[in-house]
């Protein structure tokens, strides 16, 4: 078919859908969407609760856990060594199909009688306070980890240790704080796009640099200075003026910082390396994967965000291994899928929902190696093959089938998701759409037992007695605390104790990364340059949206001014 401009249901906009995309939705035999690419991954964010736990008593067990679902949510969830464990059967709970009536209607109703995995937490010790991790030790309040120790209040590091309040942190990191899409990086200190460098401090794109100071663009640099080259003794005769365990020196380091994001940097219209026929921004190692964020290793994909290992998918949302796959959340190692959310290991599963080591489901919840089963229920081959045909069927005359599964469905309300981030909207717009909301958040107000103002500037003043009192969030009035490996972090690394909560701390570093989004526009490079004369006229998209204010500059441009 050729490319067709269609009107996404949801927010009434024309979006067009390629031939190639057509190619894929016959291949896969699902009918084009009728939602826009932004919209259907808006749908898949309202899925999932990375960052919100509560606690409530497992209702197997009965012991008290961590969980993802409030303990108000009319779900039965499980802690996850039962769940993992023999207590329970899965095909317990088996459905007939009922052809008078929706398929997401009876999903639905499955949801809340099926066993829910209380979070995505596996082969960890003392991270209890983690989602969507594995293999790690001693890490608290941080989600999407792996193999990572003494990592605190972070999201998406891999690979590294005693890191506090960072977030994609790719790969070996050591001792950072306030550090965001950086690898292989030791004891450093507020800083975008590293890769490669120790102890820079509250700069911007430095590769292979170490002792710098407030600069950007580097490139196999020390002792630089502001962006000026020194001595290595003039260089640390130059920050001794800046004592890092003061909060006050550290708000002045905060405003200079935001300077030089913001007027002196250069910002490449893309993050991308080694990629070929690739699209989007933040994806390595790529081949034909277009308008996709946050990728890695990847071929012939589109509408990709946040994903390793993938080939022949698309619309994919926080991924780790996947073939001929589409429309999924959360998946791990999974082929010829489609719909599915929290799934990890399977191949030919169909609007499923965390459901594990098995093959050929459609619509089931929990199931763990799983055969041939249609709403938890075990068919012989040859009855499931002829069920699933019918149910699609059914499912299209109603126009279900080839979409996601409804927010309005979903196991956690869009307040507690990342689709508040990315997408935020008031109560009252969450409601209109048919969507639910939280009312009863984690927090606590009004508990502080020692005001803001009356903390020591520095960190070396913080008596251990710290540990027991409560404090309030500057910018939300949130209470919040410390624990003691926590306050030994920041008294080895001479920070001093923050005034804002872990929540308003992550969304400080969310605001600094672009969106997963593209923009139409110019280069703003008006230097003189090889390349052009006058004001560049070079156009590309990138996620740096029209009302940013950093100098966004094309490729050419960029590799100018990097030094």
């Amino acid at each position: 078919m050729k490319s067709e401009t269609k009107n996404c249901q949801n927010c009434k906009k024309d979006f067009v859908i390629e031939t190639e995309d057509f190619d894929f939705y016959e291949k896969i035999k699902v009918p084009p969407p009728t939602w826009c690419p932004e919209c259907r991954q808006v749908r898949r964010y309202a899925w999932r609760n990375e960052r919100t736990l509560y606690r409530r008593n497992c209702d197997l067990c009965k012991k008290n856990m961590v969980t993802i679902y409030s303990p108000n949510k009319p779900f039965v969830v499980y802690c996850n060594e039962c769940w993992w464990g023999d207590g329970w059967d899965p095909a317990s709970y088996a459905k007939d199909f009922d052809f008078s009536r929706p398929f997401f209607e009876q999903f639905s109703e499955l949801q809340h009688e099926v066993p829910r995995m209380a979070l995505l937490n596996k082969n960890s010790t003392n991270s209890e306070y983690t989602n969507h991790a594995a293999n790690n030790k001693n890490c608290y309040l941080s989600f999407t980890l792996i193999d990572d120790e003494n990592v605190m209040y972070s999201a998406w590091v891999v690979k590294s240790r005693d890191c506090v309040d960072c977030s994609f942190i790719y790969e070996k990191g050591e001792r950072l704080y306030e550090v965001i899409d950086s690898r292989t990086c030791y004891q450093c200190q507020y800083g975008l796009f590293f890769k490669d460098c120790s102890s820079v401090y509250y700069s911007y794109d430095c590769h292979s640099c170490n002792e710098c100071f407030l600069s950007s663009n580097l490139r196999n640099k020390s002792y630089v200075f502001k962006n000026v080259q020194y001595s290595r003794e003039e260089y640390l005769e130059k920050i001794k003026e800046y004592n890092l365990s003061s909060f006050e020196v550290r708000q002045k380091l905060n405003e200079e910082f935001k300077n030089l994001l913001e007027n002196i940097a250069v910002h490449k219209y893309v993050v991308n390396e080694r990629n070929v026929n690739s699209t989007g921004s933040l994806i390595y190692d790529c081949k034909d994967v277009n308008k996709a964020f946050e990728v890695y290793k990847g071929e012939n994909g589109k509408y990709i965000y946040g994903a390793i290992n993938i080939k022949d998918s698309m619309d994919l949302y926080h991924i780790d291994g996947a073939e001929l796959c589409y429309e999924v959340h959360a998946g791990i190692r999974n082929t010829n899928s489609q719909f599915i959310t929290l799934c990890y290991d399977n191949t030919y599963i169909i609007y499923s929902d965390t459901c594990h080591n098995s093959q050929n489901l459609f619509g089931c919840v929990s199931v763990k190696k799983g055969e041939y089963v249609i709403l938890n229920k075990k068919y012989s081959k040859e009855d499931y093959l002829i069920l699933r045909e019918k149910i699609i069927e059914h499912m299209k005359k109603g126009g279900e089938y080839g979409e996601f599964f409804p927010p309005s469905i979903a196991p956690v309300t869009y307040n507690e998701t990342q689709g508040n981030l990315y997408e935020p909207m008031t109560k009252e717009e969450v409601l209109a759409k048919g969507w639910n909301w939280e009312e009863n958040v984690p927090g606590t107000f009004g508990k502080e037992t020692i005001p803001h103002d009356q903390i020591p500037d520095k960190i070396e003043d913080v008596p251990d007695s710290y540990l027991k009192e409560i404090f309030i969030c500057t910018e939300c009035s949130k209470n919040y605390n410390i624990n003691q490996n926590e306050l030994l972090f920041y008294k080895k690394e001479k920070i001093p104790l923050p005034r804002k909560c872990p929540n308003c701390r992550y969304k400080r570093r969310f605001d600094l990364r672009p969106l997963r989004k593209l923009w139409h526009r110019i280069c703003m490079c008006s230097q003189k340059h090889n390349n052009h004369e006058g004001k560049c006229e070079v156009e590309f998209e990138t996620p740096y949206s029209p009302d940013r204010v950093e100098k966004v500059y094309c490729e050419k441009c960029y590799q100018q001014e990097v030094y």
